[in-house]
């Protein structure tokens, strides 16, 4: 089957294709042969008219008729279509090991011929197979690895070799600044929506492409660049040499996999509990999911506190300054959270009892109460969050008790936990206008930096900071803040998240920042660092910390090392 014969016609669609695939499937019907339509994830709109189009086409068709169709792993395809079709899938392969054997499978020996300076050519080939092996099986790792996942394909490191090819047959020194930037902000940086993740690629290039991968040069340790070789000797010393998968590989630290693990094993979990009954069990002694929900319901309301007095708070503010605009906004939130959270489970106790319909947003409220999940009613109102029910109900009880006291005196905390903050960006912003006000600065023109004491805890902490702010209840991820020596270190095995000392937060102007020997550390909300169900890239991270490293910055880069607000 072939399209000289005119027993094949291929159809990519999107851009207004699907007319076209019509008129291919209508006369391969009559005539008899094969329709591939390509990328039909494009048209999700469409897919239920072609889902009747190839039900009437069942009638009358040639004995040769047949229908391909190709999609990238998105659940779009209508279930009929699929229930009626022989489905094949390509599975990328798991481990850097089939990756990089994967790589060069994409070529032939034919591939040496189209250069004549064979020795580099080789070597960038294998420096990009390895770099794109890398970018590819990094996503298992979840945030840790990449904050968001990018669909990496075979026709990215193709097109990077072939414009490598171009620039070395051009003649000349290697220009290894362009190739990167090419690779790095075209080829694979098309894909990529996060500035740190863009970062993370930018930082592979720098220590893969360049002058010494043509002599050889170690990718990591235990493994170095093979020498110039033939097609199959590359490929029998990625067999021989790549013994065993590990994180370091990647730059990360050993503790990456039990992350990987984890989450595996959460995953797992979850698909289980999620096909599981919801209605009696055993291990609640036989009570109905309504028996459960209310014993929690009931729970919850007991515990629940009351609102902040707004009118009264203002009436005792004499100045308005930044810090007290942080404050007084958080208490609103909380206010119309803790109103929420009441409302919605006076509702649902009323309905149980009988007194009102059940709607479905009080069966969605139920269905979470029920599983122990926080309900996505409140989670609108609320903080990027990872815990369940009970976990959630704590930490609302903690951050409340914060701004509690603060409305006690209404005196900026000595140490502000700015974990438990709704909006942890606005206490950076207030830093920065308390210093603008107090030496009449450009507020444009000021940038925050941070000192990382040795105190572990706020009562630790003897006042207020005459600069700037104390502020605590950052954990890392990725790596350790040594204290005796006030730098960045490696993790200690199986300490996953270990807490931040109490740190101190003032604002300087930008032209007297000083980026040498210092980690530009993100912060983000959760461990989930791209808030899921958002569009906008990086909308997880909150600001950035300067870390002072005597390592280099690029080894905290690929570790994926940041400060969280909350973990899991």
């Amino acid at each position: 089957m072939d399209e000289d014969g005119g027993r094949l016609i291929t159809v990519s669609l999107g851009q207004g294709q699907e007319p076209v695939a019509e008129k291919a499937l209508d006369l391969m019907h009559s005539n008899g042969g094969w329709a591939m339509l390509e990328n039909i994830e494009l048209v999700a709109t469409w897919l239920p008219k072609l889902e009747k189009k190839l039900e009437a086409l069942e009638e009358g068709a040639d004995p040769l008729f047949r229908t391909f169709l190709s999609a990238m792993p998105q659940p779009v395809v209508p279930v009929p279509i699929l229930q009626k079709s022989i489905k094949l899938t390509n599975e990328p392969p798991t481990g850097l090991k089939a990756n990089l054997k994967r790589a060069y499978l994409n070529f032939t020996e034919a591939i040496w011929e189209n250069s004549t300076r064979q020795a580099e050519y080789k070597a960038i080939i294998f420096a990009l197979c390895f770099f794109h092996s890398v970018a590819c099986e990094r996503r298992k790792f979840g945030p840790l690895g990449w904050n968001r996942g990018y669909p990496f394909n075979p026709g990215d490191l193709k097109d990077s070799i072939a414009v490598a090819n171009n620039y070395l047959e051009a003649g000349g020194s290697i220009p290894w600044d362009d190739l990167r930037y090419l690779f790095g902000e075209i080829f694979y940086g098309g894909h990529i929506t996060d500035n740190y993740d863009r970062k993370l690629c930018t930082t592979y290039l720098l220590s893969y492409v360049r002058v010494e991968i043509i002599e050889g040069m170690p990718m990591f340790p235990g493994f170095m660049s093979p020498g110039t070789t033939n097609y199959k000797g590359y490929l029998e010393y990625i067999e021989e040499s790549l013994d065993r998968e590990t994180p370091v590989a990647y730059g990360l630290h050993p503790n990456a996999e039990i992350n990987f693990m984890t989450q595996q094993a959460t995953t797992l979990f979850a698909d289980v509990s999620n096909l599981s009954p919801k209605g009696s069990s055993g291990g609640d002694g036989g009570m109905t999911l309504s028996e459960k929900v209310k014993l929690t319901l009931d729970d919850i309301l007991e515990r629940l506190p009351d609102l902040f007095p707004m009118l009264e708070i203002y009436e005792r503010i004499d100045d308005v300054t930044p810090y007290t605009g942080v404050f007084l906004q958080e208490c609103e939130r909380m206010n119309a959270l803790l109103f929420e959270v009441r409302r919605s489970l006076i509702e649902l106790d009323m309905g149980l009892k009988g007194d009102l319909s059940i709607t479905e947003p009080m069966e969605k409220l139920m269905g979470a109460i029920g599983s122990i999940q926080t309900p996505m009613s409140w989670e609108k109102l609320a903080w990027a969050s990872r815990d369940s029910l009970s976990g959630w109900l704590t930490n609302l009880l903690g951050r409340q008790n914060q701004l509690l006291n603060w409305t006690g005196d209404l005196v900026q905390p000595k140490v502000t936990w700015v974990s438990g903050l709704f909006n942890a960006q606005a206490f950076v912003n207030a830093v920065k206008q308390v210093t603008s006000r107090k030496n009449d600065w450009a507020l444009n023109k000021l940038v925050t930096t941070v000192d990382v004491t040795k105190k572990m805890t706020p009562e630790e902490i003897e006042g207020t900071a005459r600069d700037g702010a104390y502020v605590n209840g950052l954990s890392m991820e990725g790596a350790r803040w040594d204290m005796t020596a006030g730098v960045l270190e490696d993790s200690f095995m199986k300490e996953l998240y270990p807490r931040m000392p109490v740190i101190q937060m003032r604002a300087i102007l930008a032209e007297k920042e000083d980026l040498r020997g210092i980690y530009v550390c993100p912060v983000y909300k959760q461990t989930e660092r791209a808030t899921p169900g958002t569009a906008t890239p990086g909308s997880g991270f909150v600001f950035a910390m300067q870390l002072k490293t005597k390592q280099p910055a690029s080894k905290w880069t690929m570790a994926g090392v940041a400060l969280l607000l909350a973990t899991d």
